[in-house]
């Protein structure tokens, strides 16, 4: 057994507002007051609003280290993703947001932090520097990280390729990769949209894959990119084919 030993939190010191959007934050007693708080009323939402349905439970991440990565086409997305997981474990899980977006302000950083207990990447700042932390608070802590390899969110519903962000993060660490696919988010929020219509959210969790004998270089962060990508798109459900009149008029208003 390994001996026990006290170490001070890593962002101790900093400023409030540097804090919240530190990669190295850490939860405290009232933080992980908020978000249990949070995400119990994120899964009653989604269960009453949008009817979640999960295929694939089974392969859930047991527990930190984990990478779950998904098509990203809404702001729900990363709501429906990370309702599933355990409670025990909420404090080390951390979904990977648009710096630009849910950091900007420092009550953007506050809800993102305090409630989502996201952690920032800003897209201009996005280097092998800020990567690496990522990495190693993934390998050393050990946490959970919720992310979506496109990048952005799609702004008609299909999925884009994945950059190989995803690569330096995994690649030639044990680190399983959870594949999911989530139908409907697009249509429930889709970017532009201001409120969520009741639309139906389904999430397909696929089996898990790790990149441990994948070299740590740009090779094989593509590699992992590719991998990742059709493990996803393979959880997609069978285009139906254009939607008859009925379906048409609900998807471009309120039924």
């Amino acid at each position: 057994m390994d001996e026990w030993k006290l170490r001070p939190a890593t962002d101790i010191g900093l400023p409030p507002t540097e804090r919240l959007r530190s990669l190295r934050r850490e939860s405290g007693l009232l933080s992980t007051g908020m978000h249990l708080a949070w995400w119990t009323a994120v899964r009653g939402y989604l269960a009453a609003w949008h009817r979640l349905e999960i295929t694939g439970r089974e392969h859930l991440p047991a527990g930190p280290p984990f990478v779950m990565v998904a098509n990203h086409s809404s702001h729900l997305d990363v709501l429906a993703l990370a309702a599933p997981l355990g409670r025990r474990d909420r404090d080390r899980i951390f979904p990977i947001a648009a710096g630009e977006v849910f950091f900007e302000t420092p009550l953007a950083s506050a809800f993102a932090a305090g409630m989502l207990n996201a952690l920032p990447m800003w897209r201009k700042k996005c280097g092998p520097h800020a990567l690496e932390e990522l990495r190693r608070r993934l390998l050393e802590e050990p946490c959970g990280y919720i992310l979506f390899p496109e990048g952005t969110r799609s702004r008609d519903g299909r999925m884009a390729g994945f950059k190989p962000g995803l690569g330096m993060l995994v690649a030639g660490t044990n680190v399983p990769v959870t594949p999911c696919h989530l139908e409907g988010c697009h249509r429930a929020l889709g970017p532009g949209q201001r409120w969520p219509r009741p639309a139906p959210i389904r999430l397909r969790i696929g089996a898990p894959v790790s990149f441990e004998s994948v070299a740590d270089e740009r090779e094989g962060w593509l590699h992992v990119a590719v991998t990742t990508e059709a493990r996803v798109r393979a959880l997609a459900p069978a285009d139906p084919g254009p939607p008859d009149a009925a379906v048409a008029r609900e998807m471009n208003g309120w039924p």
